[in-house]
């Protein structure tokens, strides 16, 4: 189905305003910081929880949660606490390429960013999507890493659509009053700037609703498709990711 241009700006947003909405986050990677209050207990949570947020949303979420549980619920009090021997309680832990070794170099970066850094949110503070993704892997992978872990932070450099960490800024930096979203950050990263989360869903319906070419999902792709939903909203292109996500998920346009 084609939306003539003329209508589209009309029905992407009667679609962000009914999938924008906590009734749907149940079943979304979202609802894993939810759980918590303070900041950083929701950041490193979002983080996390985006990382393995491949495959299907059952076991994204039921691997989420497992790894809160493994951090004693309290992610940010583990990270900046956890000792050599705390690492042995992710012994056996899998989330399909994401391993036990993938998962403790996680929690000793996110250590090294917090202690010695400011913070997830400095690491990202760039007024530019791509800037601010690629500072944060300079700090992320500053210490000692295994080479195996690197494919799992996305690198837009590289023409990666870096999906999960592009859907993690959305969280972190969009404000707006359904609640979904956080808005924690106040960095030199605008909502503005954020670019859209791409994934086969998105990619998908933006073909079909004319508003992505390019075929393949990298980030050409974003930022084409990003450059023309900013057409419909400059202040908060994202916003329009839940009427693509919506579209191609919920109602299998």
């Amino acid at each position: 189905m084609k939306i003539p241009s003329s209508e589209l700006k009309a029905f992407l947003e009667e679609k962000y305003i009914k999938y924008n909405r906590l009734d749907f986050i149940e079943s979304d990677p979202v609802s894993i910081p939810h759980q918590f209050s303070k900041k950083e207990d929701i950041e490193i949570a979002g983080f996390l929880a985006a990382t393995i947020a491949w495959g299907q949303r059952v076991t994204i979420i039921n691997n989420a949660n497992k790894m809160m549980k493994l951090m004693g619920g309290s992610p940010y009090d583990f990270i900046m606490n956890a000792k050599d021997k705390d690492m042995k309680r992710f012994e056996g832990f899998v989330h399909r390429t994401f391993n036990a070794t993938d998962t403790v170099f996680f929690v000793r970066s996110l250590q090294n960013i917090y202690k010695k850094h400011g913070g997830l949110e400095n690491v990202f503070s760039k007024p530019d999507c791509m800037e601010a993704i690629m500072n944060f892997r300079q700090f992320f992978f500053s210490i000692d890493s295994p080479s195996r872990t690197k494919k799992h932070v996305s690198n837009p450099s590289e023409n990666s659509s870096s999906k999960r960490l592009c859907m993690y800024l959305r969280w972190m930096i969009r404000k707006d009053h359904s609640g979904v979203d956080f808005g924690l950050w106040n960095s030199q990263l605008l909502p503005s700037h954020l670019m859209c989360p791409l994934d086969v869903h998105s990619g998908n319906v933006g073909r079909k609703l004319g508003l992505l070419k390019r075929t393949q999902n990298d980030w050409k792709a974003v930022d084409e498709l990003t450059m023309n939903l900013r057409k419909f909203d400059t202040k908060d292109p994202c916003k329009y990711d839940f009427a693509l996500f919506g579209l191609g998920v919920f109602e299998k346009f």
